[in-house]
């Protein structure tokens, strides 16, 4: 099983990253919306903790920064309903330790803004997890906040936008910033960081 990859960060594809090994393969490695691995550039090492999921049909493999995200991300899988998918899905939510005091807190509601995550499955989330996990207190009353609703830049043809130009050297904020001033709808990732460029440059 493949638990760790070092390696070049070659690009950014629907929902995944392609890293280089040393000995120059070329891993797929799908990553949560909100992952600190978006914030690399082209060509930086990268050091990756992953999950080998081995179907019949194929294998695939889903990374994270640290240990804590992998852990995190293991336990959400072991419950009914919740694959991999589903998984990266809740992980896409926020940091690990602001999902951890989503759990611990009981807000199943906050679990159910992941895209693909019913009522139901995040109620039994909360309750399979909550005496699991322990998160580190929190700046402020609100456990969500920093949750990133399902909508925000970070998600679907925006979102990809968004890790475009962070691929091509500005902040994640700045991209942010960039992708969510274009306001029409429905354009495809390209259009989105033409347009966006524009504001940038």
């Amino acid at each position: 099983m493949i638990r760790f990859l070092r390696g070049q960060y070659l690009y950014y594809e629907s929902g995944a990253i392609v890293i280089e090994t040393s000995g120059g393969i070329g891993f797929r490695v799908f990553v949560s919306d909100t992952s600190s691995l978006l914030t690399k550039r082209e060509g930086d090492e990268l050091e990756v903790y992953t999950y080998m999921q081995v179907k019949e049909d194929g294998m695939a493999l889903y990374g994270f920064a640290d240990t804590e995200g992998l852990a995190l991300f293991e336990q959400l899988i072991t419950v009914k309903g919740v694959g991999p998918k589903a998984g990266l899905a809740i992980m896409s939510l926020g940091t690990p330790n602001q999902i951890k005091a989503v759990i611990s807190g009981g807000d199943a509601a906050s679990i159910a803004m992941a895209p693909g995550i019913g009522k139901k499955t995040a109620e039994r989330v909360i309750l399979e997890l909550k005496d699991k996990v322990s998160a580190l207190p929190l700046e402020g009353d609100d456990l969500t906040s920093g949750i990133a609703p399902a909508a925000a830049p970070g998600s679907g043809e925006r979102g990809e936008a968004v890790i475009a130009l962070t691929t091509l050297g500005y902040s994640k904020k700045e991209a942010e910033s960039a992708v969510a001033s274009v306001p029409e709808e429905g354009l495809s990732a390209e259009e989105y960081v033409k347009k966006s460029l524009k504001f940038l440059l």
